[in-house]
């Protein structure tokens, strides 16, 4: 178990980076290439990418940027999950995540892209959250 936390503090250390969290931000639309295409290599691509996102930059030197603080906070409130305003704006954004693929499969462009942004929108007031968590807690890795 404490191999797994090492590790996962390895992650986001890394994750921390605010190049990783905002191409991974802005990434989220690729999501439905894949379905969008009915294609297994998109999948498998666009995968690999979400896959390596947070270990391909290194750590930030500091937690003076915003998205390094979210990044932080994130993985503090993962571990203690509490059942909060954050975790309702997740389960949205999920939401708002699985009606965008849904649309993507019907070939739906127009709430396919609706519900892309509406997801994109819900995790900037998560990512907030995730910050002010972070910023109330202190560094506590």
């Amino acid at each position: 178990m404490e191999d797994w936390r090492k590790v996962k503090r390895a992650v986001f250390a890394r994750h921390s980076n605010p190049w990783s969290m905002w191409t991974r931000w802005a990434s989220a639309p690729l999501m439905l290439v894949p379905v969008w295409r009915r294609s297994w290599r998109d999948a498998g691509l666009v995968g690999l990418w979400m896959a390596i996102n947070p270990v391909v930059f290194g750590k930030p030197a500091d937690d003076r940027a915003w998205s390094t603080r979210v990044a932080l906070g994130e993985e503090q409130w993962i571990a203690e999950r509490p059942m909060d305003t954050a975790m309702a704006v997740n389960v949205a954004a999920t939401a708002a995540l699985l009606a965008a693929l849904v649309a993507a499969h019907q070939r739906r462009a127009v709430p396919a892209a609706a519900a892309t942004a509406l997801e994109m929108g819900l995790l900037m007031v998560y990512w907030n959250l995730m910050a002010r968590y972070y910023d109330r807690n202190g560094d506590v890795s």
